[in-house]
């Protein structure tokens, strides 16, 4: 059957649902912007809400993408190069933005480090496989926004947030396979260790919006959830770069 025939038998309401959907992809870009808006005027707490609820939006489109089947409801979009150009400006230049801004990096180096977060970015971004045939990241996979809300939160010395940022640069460099949340097929063979993973995350995802929503006071408990999901992540992505996931025998 030709991709025209194709074509005529997706019913008006499917096409409806699939531009619905690359229009609340785009619309992350949107949120991006009002962020800008909120660290323009100093709103800190309303900037972080702003790029969380960026990656929310990030967080579910592809699932619903994926749905849909958007791909054959709407051919003339391509959903993975939108999807890239919003998660660069939310991800990575709203963030940066943050830091020139903001007193998080020692002065007159507060240019120098961006200038680093944006070239391995476009490196990360760009790269043929930066999302692997198995559905990870390769390579520290941007998360700027969520780095930058942990150096706000934990205010430390601004010379270590330069350490820290650059060092994550770098990483941008290394092929590690990070784990790709809402793509976890390769993670495990074992569904219920998949919904595990999955549910954690969700779980940090809610201790996280709480730190901020408690800020400045501090909750030990939150703290506890939101850093121990950052070192399950970390030390989950490291086994399965080295301990790739082998194929199930089909053999008798």
């Amino acid at each position: 059957m030709s991709d025209n025939q194709n074509q005529m038998q997706i019913s008006w309401q499917r096409r409806c649902l699939g531009w619905s959907i690359h229009i609340f992809t785009a619309s992350g870009a949107f949120v991006g912007l009002l962020a800008l808006v909120a660290i323009t005027q100093q709103e800190w707490l309303s900037a972080f809400w702003l790029m969380g609820a960026a990656i929310v939006i990030d967080a579910v489109d592809g699932l619903f993408a994926r749905l849909v089947k958007v791909k054959l409801a709407v051919p003339q979009i391509d959903g993975a190069l939108l999807d890239n150009i919003v998660d660069f400006f939310t991800y990575t230049m709203v963030p940066c933005f943050f830091l020139l801004v903001t007193q998080l990096l020692p002065a007159y180096w507060s240019y120098l480090c961006v200038m680093v977060i944006v070239l391995s970015s476009s490196y990360q971004f760009t790269q043929v496989d930066a999302k692997t045939s198995d559905h990870f990241f390769k390579g520290f996979p941007s998360y700027w926004n969520i780095v930058v809300f942990y150096l706000f939160f934990w205010q430390m010395n601004a010379w270590v947030n330069l350490i820290i940022l650059l060092t994550l640069a770098v990483l941008s460099f290394v092929p590690i396979k990070y784990v790709y949340p809402s793509r976890l097929e390769y993670l495990t063979h074992n569904k219920y260790l998949r919904m595990a993973m999955l549910l954690v995350t969700i779980i940090w995802g809610f201790a996280t919006a709480g730190l901020l929503w408690v800020y400045p006071e501090a909750n030990h408990f939150l703290v506890f959830v939101s850093m121990g999901y950052l070192i399950l992540y970390v030390g989950i992505s490291l086994y399965r770069t080295w301990v790739p996931l082998m194929p199930v025998s089909t053999e008798a």
